[in-house]
């Protein structure tokens, strides 16, 4: 997808959004010379506004209230797939609704209505507040409510009553991150604050990562010291926004910290790893290497990193996207401009997460097994076909936020 000369071979057609934002800030300056990285990160945001409709389902004509309507899952395809009808549309996600509508709030109205069945972004987190009740999940509470502060929906306080009787239930870091987010783009010290200071409880300062959980006892032993690249890239965007917001130079420290280790840690062709040791900072496992973390969720919180005053990591991002463009585990990319859509991960050929269980095991007896034979047996070479709506949310979040 990147050649020698710097140009690209081919880009997806580009949607009117993109036509009249061809060079939004944050690619200017990520991509600066590299019109190769500029086109790529063009096709990669036009097919986000031309997929985004064909994930959402309406209820069925004729259906009794309730019946589901979403943003899908994901929609499933195959190695064989050919075109749109190829793939198939699995399950809804209020959580994906509110990531999608926080991307989707850049654009011009034409495109949020296009992609928002039909409304603009505020109107549309509205209706994803109604659905809210005491018992939704935790992360799905703050990720509407950070949707509702980000487009400025006139349900906000209703979702910040949510989010505030439902943030200390949550106990993972990627919720809790989420939350510290939430009450940020709300305005909100108290709130955010208060799940400030448990993400910086669970933070590893030898490691300079954070785990899965705020109590890791309560995970399986083989499970403990695991923390996956979601659990650092979220706390380093919340942390780095309440600084910007509020003025916290620790929380800002946390981020830097967590961002460089991470960034040490970048694979030779700009894999953003799965799974690390928190302790000690190492990597505990490779695979899967994800799509989203390449172009959306690397890029934001590295972005975001820097906007708050932090190192800036333009390089690690620019390595990200080139392997996206380019993955040699599998000799080829995940792009697939054909059906307009970026397929999810590259991942080993095992069964039921068999490497890092044993992996996540074996670290929990000796901080520096490895299991090197795994990597033999179970080689990366396994695509997943399927491509989900919260992926192509936060790649217009990412890249159009200013």
């Amino acid at each position: 997808m990147f050649d020698q000369s710097g140009a690209p071979e081919s880009v997806a057609a580009a949607s009117s959004a993109v036509e009249k934002q061809k060079s939004p800030p944050r690619i200017e300056k990520v991509a600066g010379s590299r019109a190769d990285i500029r086109a790529f990160l063009g096709g990669q945001l036009a097919a986000a506004v031309t997929t985004l409709p064909r994930m959402w389902r309406a209820a069925p004509e004729g259906s009794q209230e309730g019946s589901p309507e979403g943003f899908v899952f994901r929609l499933r395809g195959g190695s064989r797939a050919t075109s749109a009808r190829d793939l198939v549309a699995e399950g809804t996600s209020l959580r994906y609704g509110a990531i999608v509508a926080l991307g989707a709030r850049h654009l011009d109205e034409a495109d949020q209505r296009g992609i928002l069945a039909g409304q603009i972004a505020p109107a549309f987190v509205d209706q994803l507040v109604g659905a809210l009740t005491p018992q939704t999940n935790p992360g799905d509470i703050a990720m509407v409510a950070w949707a509702a502060a980000a487009a400025g929906a006139e349900s906000l306080g209703r979702s910040l009553d949510h989010l505030s009787q439902a943030a200390d239930r949550a106990t993972q870091i990627v919720p809790i991150s989420w939350a510290v987010s939430a009450f940020t783009a709300a305005g909100d010290e108290k709130g955010a604050q208060a799940q400030r200071d448990r993400l910086l409880a669970a933070y590893s300062a030898p490691g300079q990562l954070f785990p899965h959980v705020t109590d890791v006892t309560t995970l399986p032993w083989y499970r403990r010291f695991l923390g996956c690249f979601a659990d650092q890239v979220y706390p380093i965007q919340a942390l780095a926004r309440f600084h910007r917001a509020f003025g916290d130079p620790e929380a800002l420290e946390a981020a830097e910290r967590c961002a460089r280790q991470i960034c040490y840690l970048q694979g030779g062709a700009g894999q953003w790893w799965w799974h690390y040791d928190w302790r000690t900072g190492a990597v505990a496992e490779e695979y899967p290497v994800y799509a989203v973390h390449q172009n959306a969720m690397a890029p934001m919180a590295l972005l975001d990193l820097a906007d708050a005053g932090g190192t800036v990591h333009d390089e690690a991002i620019r390595a990200g996207l080139r392997w996206l463009a380019y993955s040699p585990e599998i000799g080829t990319t995940l792009v697939d401009e054909r059906l307009g859509v970026t397929w999810r991960k590259v991942a080993r050929k095992d069964r039921g997460k068999l490497v890092r269980g044993a992996r996540g095991a074996a670290i929990g007896m000796n901080r520096r097994a490895r299991l090197g034979a795994l990597d033999v047996m179970f080689t990366p070479r396994a695509v997943d076909y399927e491509t989900r709506p919260y992926e192509l949310g936060w790649l217009l979040d990412a890249w159009l936020a200013r």
